[in-house]
């Protein structure tokens, strides 16, 4: 499985860090040991919202190569949802086979026309922004609809990486890595739908 972790100035860093840990132990598994990542965004360093810098491995790669594409979320969303060649870009992830995202990432997947006729969900602080996007918000941690997942706030990254390597791993796997972690909670405010 090939994914891309998509950042942009103004990103929130630990809702793609809290993601990033989780699905990178993939790797260690030999169900999906030849899972591999790339950091990709539209230039080559990116800036969150309090100033701190990373680099990106990947600038502006076709995003329809990869089979899961997660979007983290921050302040930058709220202006980016409307620059077109970052939307265009996005779009390029329509048919991938899973689209993930967290917090105010979910915007961004609903400015990019990937939550039409879909359930979703994000901060719950930014309802009432991701309404215009998906047919319903659910006020849950958790949406699963279709090939679509998202989650909520910022510390939800974390659930949300769990959940996801869950689709991939058996239980008994996903709950040792979380142990490892000496990550003390469990899913809850899962929706399938």
């Amino acid at each position: 499985m090939k994914v891309a972790l998509v950042l942009f100035d103004g990103v929130t860093f630990l809702d793609f860090a809290g993601f990033y840990d989780v699905i990178t132990r993939l790797k260690y598994f030999e169900p999906t040991k030849d899972t591999t990542w790339d950091i990709c965004g539209l230039q080559e360093e990116i800036t969150d919202e309090l100033g701190l810098k990373v680099k990106v491995n990947k600038v502006g790669p076709d995003l329809a190569e990869y089979d899961l594409v997660f979007v983290p979320g921050g302040m930058g969303t709220r202006a980016l949802r409307f620059d077109e060649a970052f939307v265009r870009w996005l779009e390029g992830a329509r048919q991938a086979r899973y689209l993930v995202s967290v917090c105010t990432g979910a915007l961004l997947l609903g400015a990019a026309g990937m939550l039409k006729e879909k359930r979703a969900t994000t901060h719950p602080y930014a309802y009432d922004l991701l309404e215009p996007y998906c047919q319903q918000v659910l006020h849950s941690r958790i949406v699963h609809d279709g090939h679509v997942v998202t989650a909520g706030g910022v510390s939800t990254s974390i659930d949300l990486g769990l959940y996801v390597i869950g689709l991939f791993l058996d239980d008994k796997t996903v709950q040792s890595i979380r142990r490892q972690m000496d990550y003390p909670y469990v899913v809850q405010g899962l929706e399938i739908v």
